[in-house]
């Protein structure tokens, strides 16, 4: 990748004899939205506090904009927004007040913060509430004004640890919506930290799974499927009204569509392992043929099936090597559905 502007080489912090992070290499490039992925107790905010200057690493470098965020940690902090999981305001002032206070810090000019802050807060979604006090605000507004917060420095970077813990599901569709929206009209690039598989793959252009300190696979999702299921990344389903024969017409002819892989025939289901999404052309096909389709279910193999595939081959792999398997020994993810 050219120009990064995230490059971490060889990033690794011990703590006595435990190793947080280890070894870990990851460029992330302009405008790219990056999610990464793992248990609480990955790692994942060791390694941003080394991105952001505020703990040393004991080896390796982390480069953000082009600056080396361990001997010019304020140079970084210049030109990266960070929003943790949980931000803290001061309830007894307004989320406007705080803004303000906020934008003053930063060393905005005094004549521009109260139209900025206003401008940033109709931004986030917050303009008719900006006069509450933030005592009132709700988790989900209160991750809003932290997004304020964040941008109202007019950041290159974002990196958001966890930031959708405890908002309602339409609050996290909106939020990573406008995320998504964000990086795309700003050319914002956007670190995002989280262990909800659905929400990462729902805004996310590559994820990197990160566990026990060490990145175990990084791309972006099509990559990633087939790199563990091969070609067939695709399954369809089709129930029809009659049996359908195991052999002959009109098992050849299906057989000829050159992106069909397997074909498996029970009863009055038929199900095809696909390098593609071919539901329209099967269903159109049972149509054609006159058969009266009953059912028809669709699957792409997202980052549920990609979690669990490693899950299973660090399983394996630990038992191979007589380790306990630690964190492989169960699922580890929170699944959460945006409805």
């Amino acid at each position: 990748m050219e120009n990064p502007i995230i490059e971490l080489n060889g990033l690794t912090k011990t703590y006595g004899t435990v190793k947080a992070v280890d070894d870990l290499h990851l460029t992330i490039g302009k405008g790219e939205i990056f999610g990464l992925l793992g248990p609480n107790g990955a790692g994942k905010t060791t390694t941003i506090l080394m991105m952001l200057g505020l703990t040393e690493p004991s080896a390796g470098t982390a480069f953000v904009c082009g600056v080396n965020a361990t001997t010019h940690p304020i140079d970084v902090k210049k030109r990266v927004g960070y929003m943790p999981d949980s931000v803290g305001f001061y309830d007894n002032m307004t989320a406007l007040e705080n803004l303000m206070y906020i934008a003053r810090l930063n060393g905005i000019p005094e004549k521009e913060i109260e139209k900025l802050s206003r401008q940033t807060m109709e931004m986030v979604g917050l303009g008719g509430e900006m006069d509450k006090k933030t005592g009132a605000y709700s988790r989900g507004m209160k991750q809003r004004l932290g997004l304020a917060d964040v941008l109202i420095r007019d950041p290159e970077v974002i990196i958001l640890d966890e930031p959708t813990l405890g908002i309602d599901p339409s609050g996290v569709k909106e939020f990573l919506s406008f995320i998504h929206h964000l990086s795309r009209q700003q050319g914002l690039t956007v670190l995002l930290s989280s262990h909800h598989l659905y929400q990462v793959q729902q805004v996310c252009d590559r994820v990197g799974i990160f566990v026990e300190g060490k990145m175990l696979v990084e791309g972006n999702i099509e990559t990633l499927s087939r790199s563990l299921f091969g070609e067939e990344s695709f399954t369809v389903r089709v129930t029809v009204r009659e049996p359908l024969p195991a052999s002959g017409e009109p098992v050849q002819e299906l057989e000829q569509l050159a992106a069909i892989r397997k074909i498996n025939i029970s009863g009055k289901t038929v199900e095809f392992s696909c390098t593609e999404d071919m539901t329209p052309e099967i269903v159109r096909f049972f149509v054609e043929k006159g058969f009266n389709v009953m059912g028809v279910h669709k699957k792409e193999f997202g980052l549920d099936e990609i979690y669990e595939r490693y899950f299973e081959n660090n399983l394996k792999k630990n038992s191979s090597d007589g380790k306990s398997g630690g964190l492989f020994q169960r699922p580890f993810f929170k699944r959460s559905k945006i409805q």
